[in-house]
């Protein structure tokens, strides 16, 4: 411990002030052994602006400057600041003073790193601490009412009781004395414990008795720094340490890995179990790792106290099983080790209503006094137990006993955004979309504080249902729940039990996602309607790792296919893409009959069939159940007389041969599965666009072309000026099904003849551009 010789730093300042020579030689800064008894001040303050403040170096170094250094040195701020100080201990009787300033050399890492482990001791071994309040006014008083006005950056208050390191320095010294901004003295802490307990919330005894006298459990000592803020997050865990008599080492750099592991030491020399009680009180909490990720999860934990073992047992003697009571170890629930796994631990666990995956857990502790024990919410997920935000309302069911392993390593932590396509629905049918929370809208992001959003949907017949969109443990998912006429279903009523089940929705979502095939990205759920012949189709489509795209429509079942209330799966063509979306997505198509060959389309290896005569370009049909196409028109042809409004233009691509070889000039070999081959003379490769227009025109049509299938792409040939031929060929193409065409087969879309009165329109008909939204 490192210490200014007050009477030296005096000395050295009357001699300045005389113009005399100050004594180079003499020790303004002393080394002392933590274990000798000396009797020192101590300053605690605010750093005002890092240059105003001294460090080490200057104070050591200050009677050796030049005259102009040394002057710009004594008018900052934190000079006379330890001038006023070493003043004050000198009136006090104390020969040492200590300010962290510059008593500590930061130049070394690990005389900062003993200083910061230490601090809470030289604290509280201190016979005296002076409090700079350097925002009070000089003519002013303690403060006693927040005012706002005056200390707007601090919550009302003097910035000194914002900020992290000084809940320390105001709770380890014996004696500490406050000063306002001119020095003159204001109040103790004996004095003012009353007030400081309003602004700190730390209970008066313990401002006047110190921690020992009645030591609070963990998560009411962390609940006071809840409010107050760090120039660093690591120091949320370092200004903590001492104050929960714990050491570990400094790593300036880790972030909020600093407060994880503070937790982590807690537990390793503590069975003081309300360290998981964060966020019990608060609607708003997050998904995750066990560990709270800062001090202010604590912030309703400031009347927790902890429950013995029988008195908590006794509490809830109703509710475990008469047969389990006699298994109940005094150890069981005292001991829980740190493993690579998880935190081992036993807990009584009640399932969620419905749920197989979400448990509430009491704790031996209790929010306020003479309260029942805090619960907390966890779910399994793969093997292992998280910290999880359930419903608000509380079970009371059977507890059973479990051995757990609660996860403190931390589950992904990315934002996932659904963009929300219910126009079919709102516009045909169901126009009364209501949505929890309230504030949302169609374009929904995600998180592991607000996980998930409900949106109902009702028509005039009382059909009504909702769907989740959520996220849970990194995955995102969709669930859909369907009630009969007259059943009571809001939005806001169906996002406690879904929010219940998440972790169930996550695993179905998961399961289908990793079981579609390597290319899937466009999966497709389809939910019957209770009681009705409605059939809601959820198409889910991956824009990027973050975004997904969601569409939701409704049609009647006429009972021709069975549902399975499965996702099916996709190859959806171009999905990865990332300028690609719902729109102009394309499910592709193989004739298995017809030859295969692959390709290199601008460089990217592509499977294409063999072309049966005349085919072109944007043609569409069926195909036949012999797996050929059948033409019933082209997308340009139709709208050759209207060029002048819709301006679609194909696109055009180098074709080459894979591996790079090529026969001959502008010859491209085709290799043929299985192993046959043809030669393409200057192959051209054609495809249609994705541009809006084009986009707008597949919406326009999926109505009269549900379910026809379209030639996306083409590769055309010059004839071989070998053997007789004339005029170019397309040998090769790609056929696909728009995805906005696709539907159940044998649904009729929701605008049919019961809602509108109007017919479907026939797929042959012409193409009508005008009704076309470009």
């Amino acid at each position: 411990m490192r210490l200014i010789n007050v009477k030296a730093f005096l000395g050295r300042e009357r001699l300045i002030r005389k113009g005399k020579r100050a004594d180079h030689q003499a020790e303004v800064l002393s080394r002392f052994l933590d274990d000798q008894v000396i009797d020192y001040a101590i300053l605690s303050h605010r750093w005002t602006r890092t240059w105003q403040e001294l460090d080490y170096n200057e104070v050591v170094g200050l009677a050796k400057m030049n005259k102009k250094e040394r002057n710009e040195i004594r008018q900052r701020d934190g000079y006379r600041k330890i001038l006023q100080s070493c003043q004050l201990a000198q009136e006090d009787g104390c020969e040492w003073l200590w300010v962290d300033t510059c008593c500590i050399d930061k130049r070394s890492s690990a005389e900062l790193s003993e200083a910061i482990n230490s601090m809470y001791r030289w604290f509280e071994n201190s016979t005296i601490c002076y409090v700079y309040l350097h925002d009070v006014p000089g003519d002013s008083l303690f403060p006693t009412v927040r005012n706002n006005e005056r200390y707007y950056r601090s919550n009302g208050w003097p910035e000194w009781f914002s900020r992290a390191w000084t809940l320390q320095e105001m709770l380890a010294p014996r004696d500490v004395q406050f000063f306002n901004k001119d020095w003159h003295p204001i109040g103790d802490k004996r004095m003012l414990s009353s007030i400081l307990e309003y602004i700190t919330r730390v209970p008066q005894h313990i401002l006047k008795e110190g921690l020992s006298s009645k030591r609070p459990c963990v998560a009411q000592i962390i609940s006071w720094a809840a409010d107050r803020e760090a120039s660093r997050a690591e120091d949320w865990a370092y200004s903590l340490m001492g104050l929960l008599d714990v050491n570990m080492p400094m790593l300036y750099g880790e972030g909020k890995k600093a407060f994880h592991r503070l937790q982590l030491e807690v537990i390793r020399t503590s069975n003081d179990q309300s360290i998981f009680a964060w966020g019990c009180n608060e609607r708003k909490a997050r998904t995750g790792s066990i560990l709270a990720d800062d001090p202010s999860f604590f912030r309703d934990c400031n009347e927790m106290e902890l429950m013995n073992q029988d008195e908590f047992i006794e509490s809830l003697k109703e509710r475990i099983l008469e047969a389990e009571l006699p298994s109940i170890e005094d150890d069981r629930l005292g001991i829980f080790p740190i493993t690579n796994r998880g935190i081992q631990i036993w807990l009584f666990l009640c399932p969620r209503a419905g749920s197989d995956s979400v448990f509430q857990a009491p704790l031996p502790c209790r929010s306020r006094p003479s309260g029942p024990p805090v619960t907390i919410d966890v779910a399994l997920w793969e093997t292992n137990y998280y910290r999880y935000t359930g419903s608000l309302h509380h079970e009371g069911g059977r507890l059973r006993l479990r051995q757990v392993f609660l996860r403190y390593q931390g589950t992904p932590l990315c934002d996932s955004t659904f963009e929300i396509d219910d126009s079919a629905i709102v516009e045909n049918g169901f126009p009364y979309p209501t949505t929890w929370p309230e504030e949302t809208g169609n374009m929904v992001t995600l998180s592991t504080t607000d996980p998930l959003c409900v949106k109902r949907y009702f028509c005039r017949r009382e059909y009504h249902f909702a769907v989740g969109f959520g996220q849970c443990f990194g995955q995102n998912w969709i669930h859909v729940v369907g009630k009969e006429p007259d059943s009571p279903l809001g939005s806001s009523l169906s996002y406690g039990p879904m929010l219940d089940r998440a972790p169930e929705h996550a695993q179905t979502m998961r399961k289908a996602l990793r079981s579609g095939a390597a290319r899937s990205q466009v999966y497709i759920l389809k939910t019957p309607l209770p009681r009705s012949t409605w059939i809601l189709q959820t198409s889910y489509v991956m824009k990027s790792s973050r975004i997904c795209k969601v569409k939701l429509e409704v049609f009647r079942d006429p009972g021709v296919s069975s549902l399975s209330g499965e996702w099916t799966d996709f190859d959806g063509d171009g999905t990865d893409d990332p300028d690609r979306d719902r729109q102009d997505l394309m499910i592709p198509h193989y004739p298995s009959k017809q030859d295969i060959c692959e390709l290199l389309v601008d460089g990217v290896s592509t499977k294409f069939s063999y072309a049966p005569s005349d085919i072109k370009l944007g043609d569409y049909g069926h195909i036949t159940a012999s797996e050929d196409f059948c033409c019933e028109g082209n997308l340009f042809t139709d709208i050759k007389p209207h060029l002048s409004r819709v301006n679609i233009i194909p696109r055009q691509h180098k074709i080459s041969e894979r591996g790079g070889h090529q026969k001959e000039s502008g010859v491209v070999r085709a290799h043929h599965y299985p192993d046959g081959f043809s030669d393409l003379n200057e192959p051209l490769g054609l495809s249609l666009p994705s541009d809006d227009d084009f986009k707008s025109l597949l919406v326009s049509l999926s109505t009269r072309l549900t379910n026809r299938y379209l030639i996306t792409r083409v590769i055309q040939c010059r004839p071989d000026p070998r053997p007789s031929g004339s005029g170019i060929t397309t040998r090769w193409y790609n056929i696909a099904k728009p995805f906005v065409w696709h539907r159940n087969e044998g649904a009729d879309a929701v605008m049919g003849r019961e809602w509108r009165g109007e017919t479907q329109g026939d797929p042959t008909d012409v193409i009508d551009v005008d009704e076309m939204e470009l």
